[in-house]
């Protein structure tokens, strides 16, 4: 695996980052899940999920926590995070869901992911949190692969909705 070749450093995102986030967000989404769904229920999806409203009330939801990742002051990806009552299905007071993790295109392939999950995990453990948990969509062999590398393990399903199309997320659990 390739290592960050520059220093990697993250902050918790505020307010004063909505704009940005708003726009890092349709991008890495677009160029992660575009072409796999259907047009329209794609467009319908990435209008209310990143939608300003929607994300400034995620900004603004005390269980969750969007993190700006850096290498040295180029924005390279972000990273959402959601304790208690903010996950999105386990709702463990003693787990922490990683809900986002995004790496900006030509950023890939440099260790940024593997970085970001490390900071993720170490959060976690930070927090005295027993495990940490995602959903992987299903027909994503490549991020799967990359989860159950670093020692994630599939304990159940749920249904993820992108428009009207439900899709299915694998529930994937590193217990720490």
């Amino acid at each position: 695996m390739n290592q960050p070749s520059n220093h990697l450093s993250f902050r918790e995102c505020t307010l004063s980052d909505l704009d940005t986030l708003i726009q890092i967000s349709k991008d890495t989404f677009i160029a992660a899940f575009e072409a796999e769904n259907e047009p329209e229920d794609f467009r319908e999806y990435i209008e209310s999920a990143f939608s300003k409203e929607q994300l400034q009330k995620e900004l603004l939801n005390q269980h969750s926590q969007f993190f700006f990742v850096f290498e040295n002051v180029d924005l390279v990806g972000y990273f959402k995070v959601n304790k208690d009552q903010a996950q999105t299905d386990v709702k463990d007071k003693d787990s922490l869901e990683l809900e986002r993790i995004y790496v900006v295109g030509h950023h890939q392939g440099k260790g940024i992911g593997a970085w970001m999950l490390q900071q993720v995990i170490d959060l976690a453990k930070d927090n005295g949190m027993d495990y940490v948990w995602l959903g992987v969509w299903e027909h994503n062999p490549g991020a799967i692969r990359f989860y159950q590398k670093y020692g994630f393990t599939k304990f159940g399903t749920h249904p993820y909705y992108i428009g009207d199309d439900q899709q299915t997320d694998w529930l994937l659990r590193l217990m720490l």
